[in-house]
């Protein structure tokens, strides 16, 4: 008899270990959204800690761009982005589509950062994208 309890506990035991998942949930995350900060400004996260090292050593400085120029870029960088997600194409480097709304005023600080992960993911991975000018295609 305890042999059996003991074997039922161990058939179970995996089974009450795997993760539960919700595909609902699994679709909120896949996505990137723009969200705002306390002060009410647009604000992207970027959860890689070589990020800030790109930002700060290798990127050129945001007075080097203007507003304009970026939202053209970041329209053209986030649909190829997106185009590359959905097709599955680069699925070791692109985890997640970008939800960018080119009609939205998101600001010079917001649309610099978002512009330069497109980089920093060229710059890292190698992954080439046609919207990068070439200067922001090289590694440093």
């Amino acid at each position: 008899m305890k042999n059996l309890l003991l074997l039922f506990i161990i058939f179970l035991l995996p089974l009450s270990c795997t993760a539960q998942t919700d595909p609902k949930s699994d679709k909120e995350k896949s996505e990137m959204k723009p969200s705002k900060n306390d002060d009410g400004e647009w604000d992207l996260t970027v959860i890689d800690t070589q990020f800030d090292y790109f930002l700060n050593a290798v990127a050129k400085p945001i007075s080097q761009y203007s507003e304009s120029y970026l939202k053209t870029r970041n329209t053209l960088l986030a649909s190829e982005w997106n185009s590359y997600y959905s097709s599955g194409r680069y699925r070791n480097v692109i985890e997640s589509s970008i939800d960018y709304d080119p009609k939205e005023k998101y600001g010079l600080k917001f649309e610099y950062k978002l512009y330069q992960v497109f980089a920093y993911v060229n710059w890292k991975y190698g992954l080439r994208m046609s919207g990068l000018s070439g200067s922001d295609t090289t590694r440093y």
